[in-house]
């Protein structure tokens, strides 16, 4: 008998345990969704670590024999991926308006490039380097135009221009 209403028991918690223990787990998604209403925009420190996350995931590709433009473009990827979802497309520095996945990609890309010519110069391909020294001086010599805003801090990711 004392068989008899063991096994009894163990039918019935089994029954009663599987819901329970699958209750956390369908509520799993609702709680790690991101929670679009709050989302802010990526503030000035934090398009700071993203640009130097996306540095050290070229430099650790390069490293591992990655081509520049696949390790540039994977880490540029990475951190536009992170802002469309975690700040609905939205930068601080550039304005309210919410970013294309486009823009935000060019931007993450240039702020890949230029954060690893200062964490990992020597994996930089030479001709790049020119290419960012050049447009860099570029950018410290031309005056900001009348009415606009100063630029974005080294290392903040905006949209690139449109290619001539």
């Amino acid at each position: 008998m004392a068989r008899a209403l063991t096994s009894l028991l163990r039918r019935r918690f089994s029954l009663l345990a599987a819901p329970l223990l699958a209750t956390p787990l369908l509520a799993l998604p609702l709680v790690l969704a991101p929670a679009a209403a709050l989302a802010a925009p990526a503030t000035e420190a934090e398009m700071s670590l993203y640009t130097r996350i996306a540095a050290v995931n070229v430099c650790i590709a390069r490293s591992a024999g990655v081509e520049f433009d696949k390790a540039v473009s994977i880490a540029g990827e990475t951190i536009a991926q992170l802002i469309q979802g975690q700040h609905d497309g939205t930068i601080q520095q550039v304005g309210s308006k919410p970013l294309s996945i486009e823009e935000l990609r060019r931007g993450s890309i240039n702020s890949a490039v230029l954060g690893a010519t200062e964490v990992c110069p020597k994996d930089v391909p030479p001709d790049v380097m020119k290419k960012v020294q050049e447009a860099l001086k570029q950018s410290e010599a031309a005056p900001a135009p009348k009415g606009t805003a100063a630029p974005a801090p080294k290392g903040a990711a905006a949209p690139a221009p449109k290619a001539k």
